[in-house]
């Protein structure tokens, strides 16, 4: 009763920072692999509710009619596209149901809210998104990405940095907690990481409290936890000026490889044809990264 990609945005306290929604696309596959993107109003998924007027039954009445007008042109042009629509129509029904319920968090326990902190109440926030993402896992949804905006500290980095980390630390720690507490991290991969680095050295303006740092895309970090990952590991490393990786280089196929097979998923006969080519999520490349995995 919920998509099998749902999409939750924030915005820090920092910079603003574009996010898009094409970073969330289907790319070249069908459509209904897209992710549905959460509001942070009080209608997390806008539209589900029925018009004025308009009953359960009478909303499913229409939808019958207009999927039966759709399997005739699917009949007709054969376009994959019109067999996701009548997919998303479903879901969309479906939904009526089911995302009220999921994305109430007012009902939480006073030890959850202790846990993520008291923002989690608060719609929009990353702490109320790391909740809802529990929800969503736990209620079945298998990919749930969370942005938060606000890390492109060209300037200032020492105020917007700090107010990132609290606004994020708690939350991302409570997740993990909760997922254990609830024997669900086993069996979900947390990854938590950036669009790339920054250098370490200084951009802009240099005095103790204002600086920043340029974009840096050889060397970053990422963590992850459950799902199979070594636990209290660190791996890879840079030269002492954090400008190039002397040990242990992950490049992003590997990372994919990796998460894949810990997904369960061969990256090399996962394929997906596209103008006349098989393509993959690792192109020609990637191995597995055995160091990472428990």
């Amino acid at each position: 009763n919920l998509p099998g990609f749902c999409v939750l945005l924030s915005r820090g306290k920092g910079n603003g920072q574009g996010v898009y929604s094409k970073l969330w696309t289907n790319g070249f596959l069908d459509s209904v692999h897209q992710g549905v993107q959460f509001s942070s109003g009080d209608e997390p998924v806008l539209y589900l509710n029925d018009p004025e007027g308009m009953g359960k039954e009478d909303r499913r009445r229409m939808l019958d009619r207009i999927s039966e007008l759709n399997r005739i042109s699917y009949r007709s042009f054969g376009d994959p596209e019109i067999s996701a629509k009548i997919q998303q129509y479903e879901m969309a029904f479906r939904m009526q149901t089911a995302v009220p319920e999921v994305t109430d968090l007012s009902r939480e326990p006073d030890s959850i809210v202790k846990l993520y902190g008291p923002e989690c109440l608060v719609p929009g926030t990353y702490a109320a998104n790391c909740l809802l993402a529990r929800k969503l896992s736990e209620n079945g949804v298998r990919f749930v990405q969370l942005y938060h905006q606000g890390w492109d500290q060209h300037g200032n980095l020492p105020n917007e940095m700090a107010m990132q980390a609290k606004d994020t630390d708690q939350a991302s720690a409570a997740l993990v907690t909760d997922l254990k507490q609830r024997g669900l991290l086993d069996e979900t991969l947390v990854i938590w990481g950036g669009e790339f680095g920054r250098t370490n050295y200084c951009q802009g303006r240099f005095s103790p409290d204002n600086y920043g740092r340029d974009h840096h895309p050889r060397a970053f970090s990422v963590w992850m936890a459950g799902g199979g990952i070594k636990p209290g590991t660190v791996y890879g490393e840079t030269d002492e000026f954090g400008y190039n990786i002397v040990k242990d280089p992950v490049h992003v196929h590997d990372f994919h490889a990796t998460m894949l097979h810990l997904l369960g998923v061969d990256h090399e006969r996962l394929t997906f044809r596209h103008q006349g080519r098989r393509y993959r999520l690792t192109d020609v490349a990637g191995n597995v990264v055995s160091g990472l995995i428990a």
